[in-house]
């Protein structure tokens, strides 16, 4: 690639947040698309997000920032979107720009709940981008640390490893480490998955399971999700690698985990609504759930998803959280 590309960020989250910080260290200028006009002004007048990481501080004179979509859209060549797969088909139904030549990168971790396709599909078929422009960000890596500038680790999937290193060069620095991987619907589904089970385990804890019983979730989370992903696109991979195991991992036990914290109410009694409301994030995987359940639904031939149905039935089908996880310490081994 001759000339250095632009990146832009959409989405004003503490993921959004995060990697605007992480693409600051080498880039000159990144466009940032948000819908709030307040936290636009914000942001240049105090140089920090009110709402999500205000311990990182910009150089406001190196974010291009913007509450039109397109204008960002027709700002960068690498489009970045950190919007929370619930408000991604109705913030896309305001782009109108061709975007089908520039590089698509989802750090969404969820299924787009309208169309059922993963972010990548929806690109895809939607705007016509080809496969090989479209790029995955995955973990283990939470906001929080990044905000700390505490050592984490990216794996940046993409069917074109020359895209996937420029974009994993973009991101790195003293204390983010990337690797590349051509695995792009396996990661995606992985990054979805573990709010998932980083839900069981809240709902775990806040029903009294201790440590023990948590290991023997994760270890079941792991066998489940690669069955799942098998099951979706089959290939050869390392299930026990960073951008799936580890990111399971960090999700399902780290205090900075907003799924587990979300399951962990659950597990104590409040409802979904009533959790939802407590929360000042999104918890994706509330809605990975349904989505998990409605793809493994489709198939003919069920995949064996005895975590993902726990989770579904505690919080669509209200069914009591207690008894349902008593009945899925049946089913793990």
């Amino acid at each position: 690639m001759s000339k250095p590309l632009k990146y832009a960020v959409f989405g004003s989250g503490s993921w959004a947040t995060a990697i605007v910080k992480m693409l600051s260290e080498n880039q000159q200028e990144i466009g940032w698309y948000m819908r709030s006009v307040y936290i636009k002004e914000y942001i240049l007048k105090e140089q920090h997000n009110p709402s999500y990481l205000s311990s990182v501080e910009f150089h406001t004179e190196q974010l291009n920032i913007s509450n039109d979509i397109n204008e960002i859209a027709a700002y960068a060549d690498v489009l970045i979107f950190a919007v929370p797969s619930a408000f991604m088909y109705s913030e896309l139904e305001k782009l109108t720009y061709d975007i089908k030549d520039k590089i698509i990168v989802s750090a969404v971790k969820g299924i787009i709940p309208e169309t059922g396709k993963l972010v990548g599909e929806h690109f895809v078929d939607i705007y016509k981008v080809p496969f090989e422009n479209i790029a995955v960000i995955a973990g283990p890596c939470h906001a929080e640390e990044v905000a700390l500038e505490r050592l984490s680790y990216l794996t940046i999937s993409c069917a074109d490893a020359g895209k996937a290193q420029t974009i994993a060069d973009a991101l790195s620095s003293d204390y983010i480490k990337t690797k590349i991987s051509d695995d792009i619907i396996g990661t995606e589904y992985a990054v979805m998955l573990k709010n998932i089970y980083a839900i069981a385990a809240g709902i775990a804890h806040g029903l009294g399971y201790g440590d023990n019983f948590q290991s023997v979730l994760m270890s079941n989370a792991i066998r489940e999700m690669k069955r799942f992903i098998k099951k979706m696109h089959k290939m050869k991979r390392n299930i026990n690698n960073s951008a799936y195991l580890g990111d399971l991992l960090v999700t399902g036990y780290s205090t900075f985990s907003r799924n587990r914290m979300f399951g962990n109410m659950i597990g104590k009694g409040y409802t979904v609504k009533s959790a939802q409301i407590e929360m000042s994030m999104i918890a994706e995987g509330y809605y990975a759930t349904k989505s998990a359940h409605l793809l493994n639904k489709k198939n003919k031939k069920k995949t064996r998803l005895p975590i993902i149905n726990a989770v579904y039935q505690v919080l669509y089908e209200e069914k009591d959280a207690k008894k349902t996880f008593k009945k899925l310490t049946e089913k793990l081994d």
